[in-house]
């Protein structure tokens, strides 16, 4: 039975330490592992059994969801063309069943967008952008799920309330910066703590090497910290080495070993220097541990084998609708990563394990139809190399990976783009997805009344998406499979009190 920590030892501290892998000391300043340790207390000690991780794919910039998820019943068609057909830039895609043509601007080319079956389609007819056809292979196949206009909210909100200002609203609404923050933390810019790494505290002392509980393939993200858990950055190649990758600084192994010792040391008692210390110290052991654990990039089924010195991996490229040409796809670079992580869980003994990658580019003021085409081939082509990837590995009931992004974009168009806006609809992918349906309440789309307003309950100004499900129960239902107990999801999320059981749990994952 672990001891309580509201007094805890030096001793006990390090021994804490020791068992989350973590290589320094245990009481160290600036918000030290010590004092998180101390903190979080046994609430690490949840029961996990077996392995289970989620990937977030972060959509930077505010992905444009209308473009992405439409209505395409007559009145929501309407709707949608009368407010983005606009000028002769227009962002408007085509119906469905529009051939593609040979010429013209590039959405007559794409051809109409995809329809696809919900299972339960609230009474609409739905498609998806043109390029997305893997995602709607893999929705008919059950794989993967949509969920409908989710953005950060502190209760139940109307349209009415809101412009009445008097109902709350989420810090500093529009702002990148902060909308990136209140998504992952639900604090604006400058929180520390995320909800991804909140849960991570929760399975920490399940992994033997907790070091590797959260992990970044896309540099800082607030989503992976927790009191305990701390990100850890990976490369889309592979751990981040101190030098080069053969070991050496200025090729000399003897220079490095001095560097690491100097970086590892300190020489006055500063706190500062020890955290530093600490640091530099984690680095490197995760660096010495990695180099031993993860399998090459053509090693298993997320790469290919048997590749020359800088030949492109042809898993990890997506072809340009614009250009019709083979590119290398960043997201399926840094989703390789994550698969050649979750292949050494049984080396590292990890069984839970939360991951962050990127997809930037999403802040379409204009040049949309090109932008946005290409972001959503890149996302078409990665979720269906990682399924692919995580089914060969079999492993794809234990992995979710889902999409988050800054917020949705305005109904209106601006031009060729459109402006900042706050739902969006998003993408759960997995073998443990209840896949092939529309969870939460699809909206209404409305008429423009010539002032910027809209008029449908779900639209603010400009044709902004007001949200009606919640990103607290989109992370409930997640951690709830993750396997966070209620009252833990209650801890982690406190947004959830405001909202009735029935909205706490979309649905959208088996148990």
């Amino acid at each position: 039975m672990n001891r309580p920590l509201s007094n805890p030892t030096r001793r006990e501290l390090l021994r804490r330490g020791a068992a989350l892998g973590l290589a320094q000391p245990a009481m160290s300043g600036l918000g030290g592992l010590g004092l998180s340790l101390a903190a979080m207390g046994p609430a690490a000690a949840a029961s996990t059994g077996g392995y289970k991780a989620l990937v977030c794919i972060f959509l930077t910039g505010g992905n444009d969801a209308y473009n992405t998820l439409l209505a395409t019943d007559s009145a929501s068609w309407a709707a949608y063309n009368a407010a983005r057909e606009t000028s002769a830039e227009g962002i408007a895609l085509a119906a469905p069943g529009t051939p593609a043509q040979q010429s013209g601007s590039l959405h007559a080319r794409l051809g109409g967008v995809l329809p696809i079956s919900p299972i339960n389609a609230q009474g609409r007819t739905l498609a998806l952008h043109p390029t997305l056809g893997a995602v709607r292979n893999l929705f008919a196949a059950q794989r993967l799920a949509c969920v409908s206009n989710v953005g950060p909210l502190s209760g139940p909100t109307t349209k009415t309330a809101f412009l009445a200002g008097t109902a709350p609203k989420p810090p500093k609404l529009f702002s990148h910066n902060d909308q990136q923050s209140v998504w992952q933390s639900f604090s604006a810019e400058g929180t520390t703590r995320g909800w991804g790494g909140l849960m991570a505290d929760r399975v920490l002392s399940a992994n033997s090497k907790s070091m590797f509980t959260s992990v970044s393939v896309s540099g800082n993200a607030v989503w992976l910290s927790g009191q305990g858990a701390r990100p850890y950055q990976l490369a889309p190649t592979g751990a981040i080495h101190i030098g080069g990758s053969d070991g050496t600084v200025y090729g000399s192994a003897a220079v490095r070993q001095r560097m690491v010792a100097l970086m590892r040391g300190t020489r006055v008692d500063s706190v500062a220097q020890r955290e530093h210390a600490a640091v530099v110290g984690r680095s490197v052991d995760a660096d010495l541990l990695l180099s031993g654990a993860l399998p090459g990039a053509g090693a298993g089924p997320w790469g290919t084998g048997g590749l020359g010195v800088g030949q492109p991996d042809p898993m990890l490229q997506f072809r340009d609708p614009e250009t019709n040409t083979l590119m290398p796809n960043p997201l399926a670079a840094q989703l390789q990563a994550v698969a050649r992580m979750v292949a050494a869980r049984g080396t590292l003994g990890m069984a839970r394990q939360v991951f962050f990658v990127t997809l930037p580019g999403f802040d379409t003021h204009d040049l949309q139809p090109s932008r946005h085409t290409r972001l959503m081939a890149q996302l078409a082509h990665g979720l269906s190399y990682f399924d692919n990837v995580t089914t060969a590995m079999g492993v794809d009931d234990f992995v979710t990976t889902f999409t988050a992004s800054d917020f949705g974009r305005t109904l209106a168009a601006n031009g060729d783009g459109s402006d900042h806006g706050w739902g969006g609809h998003h993408f759960v992918m997995g073998g443990a997805v209840r896949g092939g349906d529309i969870y939460g309440k699809l909206p209404a789309y409305g008429l423009s009344d010539g002032k910027g307003g809209f008029n449908s309950a779900d639209q603010l100004q400009g044709g902004s998406l007001l949200p009606t499900t919640s990103v607290e129960a989109y992370a409930a239902t997640l951690g709830k499979w993750f396997g966070l107990t209620d009252s833990e999801l209650l801890s982690v999320l406190p947004g959830l009190s405001a909202w009735n059981y029935s909205q706490r749990n979309l649905g959208f994952m088996a148990a």
